[in-house]
């Protein structure tokens, strides 16, 4: 049985650890808000740029002529630091798969470190560095990154490009997910406005050119909000992974309180046996 100063110093580094988790927790939880405030009024323009795309007609788009050495593309998401539960383990699994089936001539961006480390591992190293992406989501360097796999892409370097992320679908749920990012293929029903739409709307300077346009626009969006709900996802396991760490800690501290107690009890009571036994004699 432990010493009552062991159980003393158990104690104490749990109250420590405990410390650390719920500050975490209280971050995680701070930046799943931000983010989350950031994602959802993407996702209403994606919608809305969606139904434009409806009305000019979209669901063909034509794929490039590909090149004997083209090759296909992987893009995936994982997070700089560890303590998100299985976040990373999730994405490097479903990584893997991925590459498995594409092979060894995979065009490779990995975005965080975690990532980046397990697959460089298997002989898989990233075209560019852009770890820094995780901590801080900028617009501007996710639609550089979007323009240089549309440019590839339409040039016949890459025959196909693929997302891999972990989704975000509740607080306790993230899907780890491959997207088809490129070719791409936007379904739509076709509508009555469709046929006649030169007809009710003035298109400057022509149809074709604001397809173009508006299907440009939502492949930098896509690719701006697949790094969004990423990041959105691993705050948010981060979040329950600190919770359920603060929740067992909260447990074994208490119990070792219990025990010290009883240890202390036990050593008081034995005290005053051995007094009154003395006073006895």
């Amino acid at each position: 049985m432990a010493s009552l100063r062991e159980i003393k110093e158990r104690i104490n580094s749990v109250k420590s650890t405990l410390q650390i988790t719920s500050a975490m927790k209280l971050l995680s939880s701070a930046k799943l808000h931000k983010v989350s405030t950031m994602i959802e009024p993407l996702k209403a323009y994606e919608t809305e740029l969606e139904k434009m795309l409806r009305v000019v007609g979209s669901s063909n788009i034509e794929t490039p002529i590909k090149s004997a050495s083209a090759k296909p593309c992987v893009v995936a998401f994982s997070s700089n630091t560890s303590l998100c539960g299985g976040f990373n383990a999730n994405i490097i699994k479903k990584t893997h798969e991925v590459l498995s089936l594409s092979g060894k001539d995979t065009a490779c961006y990995f975005i965080g470190k975690k990532i980046s480390d397990a697959m460089s591992k298997e002989g898989f190293h990233s075209i560019k560095q852009l770890d820094s992406l995780i901590e801080h989501p900028d617009c501007k360097i996710a639609y550089n990154l979007a323009d240089e796999l549309i440019n590839g892409f339409t040039a016949g370097t890459f025959s196909s490009v693929k997302l891999v992320y972990n989704h975000f679908l509740s607080t306790s749920k993230q899907i780890p997910t491959v997207e088809d990012y490129l070719p791409i293929d936007i379904l739509h029903e076709k509508t009555d406005t469709e046929d006649n739409v030169e007809d009710l709307f003035i298109l400057e300077p022509d149809i074709n050119f604001i397809r173009t346009s508006l299907i440009s626009e939502l492949m930098h969006l896509r690719l701006y909000e697949v790094l969004l709900d990423s990041c959105l996802s691993e705050h948010s396991a981060r979040t329950v992974a600190m919770q359920t760490a603060t929740d067992n800690g909260q447990s074994m501290l208490d119990d070792l309180t219990l025990e010290y107690n009883k240890g202390r009890q036990a050593k008081i009571t034995s005290e005053i046996l051995d007094l009154a036994g003395g006073a006895q004699q």
